[in-house]
Order: C-alpha cells, then structure tokens, then sequence
C-alpha cells in the first residue's frame, strides 16, 4: 500500500468511526493483513485481558483513556511493557498520544488531526523510518587510548616549548597514519607495531632513533633508497614510500621509556580498520588539551548530525536525479559529471569532518552510478572513481587540525577506494600520496575566500560547516577585531555571535552563483535582536533561506557528552526554485517560505516595541536596587531589626525576583520614601546601611551613578506602583512547557530579575501561562547562554492576541482559578519543581491543557495541530497587526496634517 492511499484511508477514518473499532480500523488503513486484524478483534492475537486493551505482540499496545492524564497513563504503560509493541498509543478520541519505542518518536495531537501525521505508523506498512547510524564506540576508545600514550611521552619529555608541542603534535599524527596504513593493506598487516616490537629495546631507549629512520624512509622514493651504493636494511625497505607530504619535514621523535614504548604497542592492538577519519583530528584535539580529556570525543561533530546538513543542502537532490536516471545511460552519465565538478569548502573545516562525510557519501553515490550503468550495458566498465580530493575545499586557523584535515581526507579516500574494489574488483594504487593543496590553514574571517574555492561560471558549490559561536561577550579581542573586519558599515553588529561572520562572509560568497551554503549555529541568530541585525543584508542580496533544522541538542557518543542547542540553515538564491522544507525532531514540513525565525511565513523582523501591540495592560521591568545588597534584607537580618527597632517595620517590604519565585526565597528590602526619609535615618543600623551604599554608588565609574549617591537610602529606580501584581520571570528555562508566573500582594517590590504587571485583571494569567505565548517566546525572546529572556518590549509587547469580549475573559479566569488551585494541592513544592517537564503532576499538567485550549480558543474555533502551526499563525497575525497599525497611524497623520 502507498502512502498517499494510506492518507485518503486515514481521512475517511477520522469522518466515520467508532470508539469500539478505531483501532482495528486503523490497523487497516496501513494495510495490515485483514485475517489478522480480524483474529485481534476476535481475541485471538490480544495478549491483554483487560477490556478495551489491546496488547499485539511486536505490533502495538493500545488503550482507550477517559478522565485521566494521557501522558500519565502513556508513561506508565511505557514502563511496564513486555511484549515488545512497536508502537503504544492511547486517546480519549480527543487527543492522541504515541510513542515509537524503537526510534522513541513520540506524537501528541489533537485526535482529528490524525491524517497530518500519517507517516508516524509507516512502519506498519513496511516502510521503515530513516535512521542514522550511531557512532562507533572504537573511536573513542581509540581516543583514550592516545589520551594515555600521550600522558606516557609527556611525563618523558617536560619540554613546553612551542616547538617541541608542534613536533609532537605532527609526531602523533604521523603515529596515526601508520597505525591506520598496517590495518587497512596501505602496509603489510601489523608492519609497523611488530617492526617496533621486534627491532627496539623494551625499555624503549631506541625508539626515538628507530622512528626518525622509519619516517625518513617513508619519505624517500624506492630510486633514492641506496646510500653510496648501499642499500636499506630489509626491515626499513619494508616501508613504502608514501609521499604527499606527510613525513617531508624532519622532526625528532620525542625520548622514550619502558612505559610509553609499551602505550605506543598498545595502541597498534587497537582495530585502526573500524575508525572514523571523520574523528581523528578532533579526538586529537582534545587528546594534547589536558583540559579536555573529561570530553574526548566531545568537540567532533558526529555523523548524523552532519548528514542533517549534506542530505538537505545537496545529497537528496542528487539521490532524486539518480532514482530519475536509473534506465538512462545519457542521464546517468550527466549525473556522473555532475558529482565529479562539485566543489564542496568547509571555511571552518577543523580536522575535515564535514569535508571527509561528504566526500564518503558522494563515492557511495558514484559507486551507485557505475551499478547502474553496469546493470543497463549488461557489462561492466572500467572508469575508476572520478571524483577527486582537489575539488573539497577548507580554511582552518588551527596548524595542527590544518594538517590533521587533509591527513584524514587522504585515509578517508583510501577507505572509500577499498570499498569500490569490493563492489568492481579494480582501484587506484593505495601510495604513493597525492599533493592535495585545497585545504589552507588561515583565519576564515580575513581570507579571501573565492582565492581558496575559486568560483567558475558553470561551477556548482556548496559551502557547508559547523563554524565557531561565541555570542558576543565571549569574543576575545581578536575575535572582535574578525567582526569589525566582516561588518565594516553595519550597524550594532557588536551585539552578534561570531557565527555571523561566516553567515554574511557566505552570503557575498554565492550572491548571483550557482552556490548554497548551510552552517550549523546557535539559535541565537534567529531569536531577540540578532534578527533584525543579522537578517535583512542577508535577505537584501536576493538570498533565502532554502531549508532550516529548528532546535534540537548537538550531540555525540563521547562520555562527557556535548548537549548545545543548535540550528541549521540553508541559505540559497531566490532563484532556485526547489521546495523549501522545515524539519523538525520527528517532522519534515513543506514551507512556503522560511522566516528568520525558521517558521513557515513572510521575512519579518520582530523588533522592541514600547508599546503594546494587542491593547493588553502595560508590562514593566522590575525596579533595579543599584545598592550592592545593602538595602536588601533575609528573614533573620528583618527579624533582628525589628526586635530591636520595631518602628523600622515603616521601611520594610515584601521583595521578589525570579529566583526568589522558583525556588521559594523569602527576602525582604529597605523601602524609603521622602515622606519617612527622617525618621529612617534616625535608627543607626538603617543609617550604617545607606552609607555603605552611598560609597559603593560614589566608587561607581558611572557618572549617574555617583549621582546616585546622593539618595544612598532609595533603590537605583523608583517606578514602584502600590497594588497587585504579575510577576514573571525574567530569564527561564528553555526546557519549560510554560513560563511559570505569580500573583504578588500589593506592597511587594519586584526586583528588576523578572517583570511586573500592575493592577493586573485575572486572565493575562491565563495568557502568559499559555503554551501558544511560550511559543512566541521561544521565537522571539534573546537568549543569556540557553536560557530565554523574557522581555517586555520583545516577548510581551510584540506578542499577538485578539480582542476578546467579557465571556471569554471569564472562561480563561476560571483557567486561572483552576492553574491556582492545583499548585495550591502541592504547596510543599516549589514552582521550578511543579513546572519541570518531567515531573509536572498530573492535575497541573491537565489545567494547563485545558487552559491552552481556552487560550486558542480566543484565535480561532478549530485547535492547532502542532507548535509549528502556532507559530505560523501568530507570525500571521502579527503581520496583519503591523500593517493595521501603521495604517492608522498614517490615516491620524493626515488628519492631523487636515485639521492643521
């Protein structure tokens, strides 16, 4: 059965079931044979006794739910199973839950939403999700392996010049290809760990020596291999001559003992065979940085990640011209030259990782041409693989990942050439070793970088990479300096991650050429005011984005493993006329157009606003203290004031932050108005107090500040309103399902950690605790390292929402009423524990849901079907919105302009 016959099955589905038969319906709309679908229904094949269960050995445990918590009752039911279910699904038939417990793809929608998400039980159907494959936990263990002879050689020899740590870094290098040439037939199997083993001393005094010789050999070509008229011993002649630079440069081997001898044979016991080139020059990265060794293997980036980037950028277009081109020997030729032409530069390439997957993907796809070709001409050819390591481009500012790079692009050729011998029995010659000069070593940011990949009028290029971060605080000074380079006329570019120099440096690259480029990044680019400073130039060139990964955690197989939120996005020239997609952890969604802010809508720019753009109540920033903690109070410090000056209760208030609120801290602050100034500084503690804050504000550099010190007892601000209040956190987990808020008593002081609605109506409770508004949030909002911000003018003030009548309002009260009541049920906890996705309780989880609804209720009658449909129509609206604006501002405009 096809997949577009399973869609049209599941839309009649949805129209026309029943509770009591939806399951077995379902099970045939993916065309599951019907006999046994009819053996379920009969019992049969359902190994649960309990009614309305259905548990189908290695095909599915589903379970009806009413007036419970679905994820409650899905998680149970996960961490109970025996039978090995492919798929757990329960629904109250108004929502939907599933869980893939091979892939651990989960799905929450709305139950008639369904047919949206046709392809998450594909597998019923015998059609098997992609996956990726894992990385090989040999390369790490390689890893610990040279982490440890590396300790060995360094306890030998102390020297720290930069000299010798070059010398010893092109020494391990030369280490590794050895290693890797006796294990993958470039040597004779185990040549070099059993030339060691069998021609030196065990307490390793002639190791240094013995290994300068064997290096020198494999630098000599078999003409030169005589000295006057003698020739080489016969266990040095065993060495091929490898060529390409890689032993050209004399470098003494470092001193040797018993111990590092013996860490140099252990690691010739490693399998070299079943490492990835693609790791070697990060593993060793962190093997010479001591300050790494927790994360080895952290700092390269692993294979499906890079597969994220490739496929998208140019693989699948390439696999879709060859699935085109099967029966056409003209096509399939043309395809062939196609892939031999491509240009693939990586300008932050590192040790080659994305260089080296690209060029192993692209051989394979080669090797499918030539299979093709063979299976059409009944024969087969004799072209060996046309593709070519000149044509794979990097940059690199780091000397030794520079060399280690084009090291491993050479050990990756040979591993693809074994392959085609395997699959066409023929193959180039293993050594000698090309010279390969694409890959430069240089500061990406100041290089020129047409003069590294040079452009051609019928070149087709595709410049990819995971390039530095750096968000603008952590930029050193010649860092800062790139960026002064880069942007030289933009305006507040100081305020940018790093990565977008190599966004804008990328974008004036493939300008007018037949060129993408996509780079993984922080999300930072696309979220708070890097947007409006980063996009538009990029937009301005005619460019767009082609396709965009939205968040998801940067992972690996290391131990210390890397966990940083990422991006990545394809930029191209609006002239390309390929579908734009949007892809998601489980969701590949066809766009329109891709914003900045990787959603499905027009290129707009969210931008602060001091003004409400929805007509809700003002928002506020907390008041700033600016008193070096002198004005403010713990619970014993206000008790001991009090108890012995009960009239300094006059000055003493309530003070919250964000903190304060998660976590359940209880502060107070010194509250002076000049009003009661006087009597304050008539009780000595009080007055101790402001002197120290007095000095502290003199001390300042700032000249307002030291104005300030004129009033040492008044916080920094005084913009204190006297009523209820709203208090929302400033800075939030990006991990929360919601922004957890509060309600405050009037006299509480709010600290400038979090913001403040004053005399707030009930239902912006509601609102700010809705899921659509964190979505909003996690758009639009700035980031302080993964946390978002919560801004006023850019989270609250630019956020969308419709006018709504007095009913509603009420609706979303008792939301509220509702919100209150369950957190009040677990008092004992506090709010950052109530609202951690993991452990959110139940009853809370369910008054929230039922809040979201009500919420999106106030959008429009029909509920969204997911977060990206959220997002895509408050975009909507808030475009709609600008637009209304401006008109009536112009419109006023001109009749002020009239009535003048």
């Amino acid at each position: 059965m096809n997949i577009a016959q399973i869609e049209v099955n599941l839309q009649k589905l949805i129209l026309d079931y029943t509770q009591e038969t939806f399951i077995y319906e379902l099970l045939l709309a993916y065309g599951l044979p019907k006999a046994s679908i009819t053996r379920l229904q009969k019992g049969n094949l359902n190994l649960s006794k309990i009614e309305g269960e259905i548990s189908w050995k290695k095909k599915l445990f589903f379970k009806p739910v009413f007036n419970q918590d679905l994820h409650l009752v899905i998680s149970e039911i996960k961490s109970t199973l025996k039978q090995d279910q492919r798929f757990v699904i329960v629904t109250d038939f108004k929502t939907l839950l599933a869980i893939d417990t091979k892939t651990t793809d989960s799905l929450d929608i709305d139950f008639n939403a369904l047919p949206k998400h046709f392809d998450f039980f594909l597998p019923w159907a015998g059609m098997e999700k992609a996956t990726h494959q894992n990385e090989n936990p040999a390369d790490v263990k390689a890893a610990e392996k040279m982490a440890k002879l590396f300790d060995e050689i360094k306890k030998d020899n102390p020297d720290i010049s930069k000299e010798f740590i070059h010398g010893l870094n092109v020494f391990l290098s030369r280490l590794l290809f050895c290693y890797f040439a006796e294990d993958t037939g470039i040597f004779e199997k185990n040549l070099f760990t059993h030339s060691i083993q069998n021609h030196t001393q065990t307490d390793g005094s002639d190791l240094s020596d013995y290994l300068d010789k064997v290096f020198a050999v494999m630098n000599t070509a078999p003409s030169d291999r005589t000295v006057s008229g003698v020739e080489l011993p016969v266990y040095l002649d065993a060495f091929p001559y490898v060529n390409g630079g890689l032993f050209k440069t004399p470098h003494k081997a470092p001193i040797f003992t018993r111990r590092s001898r013996q860490a140099v044979l252990d690691c010739g016991d490693q399998n070299w065979a079943a490492i990835n080139p693609d790791i070697f020059g990060s593993m060793f990265q962190a093997v010479i940085s001591v300050d790494q060794r927790g994360s080895l293997g952290q700092h390269y980036t692993s294979v499906p990640n890079i597969m994220k980037v490739i496929e998208p950028l140019f693989l699948n277009d390439l696999y879709a011209e060859l699935e085109n081109s099967k029966t056409n020997i003209k096509k399939l030729n043309e395809l062939l030259k196609r892939i031999w032409n491509l240009k693939i530069f990586d300008p932050a390439c590192g040790s080659g990782n994305f260089l080296i997957i690209a060029y192993k993907e692209l051989r394979k796809l080669e090797m499918l041409i030539f299979t093709a070709i063979d299976q059409i001409n009944k024969t087969y050819t004799t072209q060996y693989s046309g593709i070519s390591l000149n044509h794979f481009y990097g940059i690199e500012i780091d000397d030794f990942a520079h060399e280690i790079a084009i090291l491993s692009l050479w050990l990756a050729e040979h591993q693809m050439n074994q392959e085609f011998f395997k699959a066409f029995g023929r193959t180039k010659p293993a050594l000698p070793l090309e010279q390969t000069g694409s890959v430069v070593h240089g500061n990406a940011t100041r290089v020129d970088w047409e003069m590294v990949c040079p452009k051609k009028e019928n070149d087709e290029i595709y410049i990819l990479g995971n390039p530095p971060y750096l968000g603008s605080s952590m930029q050193n000074a010649e860092q800062k300096d790139d960026m002064t380079l880069v942007f030289k006329g933009f305006k507040n570019y100081k305020n940018l991650d790093y990565i977008a120099a190599w966004f804008i440096k990328g974008a004036n690259y493939i300008q007018n050429h037949n060129a993408q480029f996509a780079f993984v990044s922080t999300n930072s680019i696309c979220q708070g005011e890097q947007v409006a400073l980063l996009w538009p130039p990029i937009f301005d060139k005619n460019l767009e984005i082609g396709f965009a990964h939205t968040s998801f955690k940067w992972k690996n197989n290391a131990k210390a493993n890397a966990g940083v939120s990422v991006v990545i996005i394809g930029i191209r020239n609006i002239y390309n006329k390929s579908e734009k997609y949007i892809f998601t952890d489980i969701r590949k969604i066809n766009s329109l157009n891709i914003n900045p802010y990787l959603s499905n809508g027009h290129n707009i720019i969210v931008e602060k606003r001091q003004k409400q753009l929805s007509f809700l109540p003002t928002m506020t920033s907390g008041i700033k203290a600016g008193d070096g903690g002198n004005l403010i109070l713990n619970e014993d410090e206000k008790n001991n004031l009090l108890k012995e000056y009960p009239e300094s209760k006059l000055f003493i208030k309530d003070y919250i932050g964000a903190d304060d609120l998660m976590n359940g801290g209880k502060r107070y602050c010194i509250w002076v108005t000049e009003q009661n100034k006087e009597l304050s500084y008539s009780i000595p503690p009080l007055l101790k107090r402001f002197e120290k804050c007095r000095e502290l504000r003199i001390a300042s550099t700032k000249a307002a500040t030291r104005k300030k010190a004129e009033f040492p007892h008044q916080f920094d601000e005084t913009t204190f309103i006297e009523a209820d209040s709203i208090i929302i956190p400033q800075t939030g987990s990006e991990k929360r399902n919601y922004v957890p808020i509060g309600f405050l008593n009037s006299g509480t002081i709010i600290s400038n950690a979090a913001r403040a609605i004053y005399n707030a109506e009930s239902y912006l409770f509601s609102l700010i605790s809705s899921k659509i508004h964190i979505q909003w949030v996690r758009a639009v909002a700035g980031r302080l390292k993964m946390d978002m911000q919560y801004s006023n003018t850019l989270c609250y003030n630019t956020f969308p929402f419709p006018s709504i009548n007095s009913t509603q309002k009420e609706e979303l009260e008792q939301c509220v009423f509702r919100i209150l009541e369950e957190r009040e049920n677990h008092s004992e906890k506090t709010l950052a524990q109530l609202y951690d996705p993991e452990k959110m309780p139940a009853g809370l989880r369910e008054a929230h849901r039922l809040n979201d609804l009500a919420v999106e209720r106030c959008y429009r009658s029909k509920p969204f079907d997911s977060d990206e449909e959220r997002l895509e129509y408050l975009f909507k609206l808030y475009e709609k919105m600008i637009v209304e604006e401006k008109e009536k501002d112009t419109l006023f405009a001109k009749e002020k302009k009239v009535k003048k």
